[in-house]
């Protein structure tokens, strides 16, 4: 019976029709968790993001460059002679650059111009690249103007406005005229 005054107890039977009435106690779901990821405190910690000195050799990462290539590729529709030169780069502003062979040619610090290689990570402000001496470089963008060659195809991406992570560069809108600072 429900918790209720006798009164109102015997009222209720005194009726035709009794109608039983159950209460339950209402079930609370227990709450899920969201299963947080690292701090970045607890990555550097851990080093996630380093690469081994074992594994940083050029040969090894050959073959990502080959997976890169074909990637533009089939972005920007087999990279024909006639293809428009604006939307190649607008594409190339874009993709994914892991894997790609790029050069600093400008830089405000002379040390970097002329280093060469495979870009191996990509942060929101660096560019980590392997040289084909096996020495993992990291290279600033702010100041810096990078090229890289696809097929012929030679783009000069600037850094100072290239500062996004991959995944933010991809959804972002850029500017076609721009100048830099060296």
């Amino acid at each position: 019976m429900p918790k209720m005054k006798d009164e109102a107890i015997q009222d209720m039977l005194t009726r035709k029709a009794v109608v039983l009435e159950h209460y339950s106690a209402k079930k609370t779901k227990p709450k899920r968790k969201k299963t947080k990821g690292f701090t970045a405190k607890q990555r550097r910690e851990m080093r996630l993001f380093e690469i081994e000195p074992e594994q940083q050799r050029y040969a090894l990462f050959l073959p990502l460059h080959e997976l890169w290539k074909q990637y533009i590729r089939d972005l920007c529709h087999g990279l024909k002679p006639d293809a428009q030169p604006q939307m190649v780069q607008s594409k190339l502003l874009k993709a994914d650059l892991h894997g790609a062979i790029v050069t600093v040619t400008k830089s405000k610090c002379p040390t970097y111009v002329g280093i060469t290689g495979i870009i191996l990570q990509e942060f929101k402000h660096v560019f980590k690249i392997i040289t084909k001496e096996d020495k993992l470089k990291v290279v600033p963008k702010l100041n810096n103007v990078f090229s890289l060659e696809i097929d012929g195809f030679i783009s000069y991406i600037y850094g100072s406005k290239f500062q996004l992570r991959a995944s933010e560069r991809s959804a972002k809108k850029f500017k076609l005229k721009g100048t830099i600072d060296l």
